[in-house]
């Protein structure tokens, strides 16, 4: 999973941490270790944040190794 561009894309759209993590209805800390790598993160979840990022999941979580066939 690329937690690279998930961070990219949050900072593009000068969403800070706690924007985010009260758009996604979770703490601080929830969607901190989502972003750092220290928690897995659902596929309910992952839909959310992509919904808030205007994105799919596939683009933010995946590595486009995996996604250019």
């Amino acid at each position: 999973m690329n937690l690279n561009k998930l961070k990219v894309l949050r900072e593009r759209k000068r969403i800070s941490y706690q924007s985010m993590a009260n758009m996604l209805d979770v703490s601080f800390q929830y969607y901190w270790m989502i972003e750092n790598g220290k928690r897995g993160l659902s596929y309910e979840m992952a839909v959310k944040i992509a919904k808030v990022l205007d994105t799919t999941p596939d683009y933010i979580f995946l590595d486009s190794n995996l996604t250019n066939g």
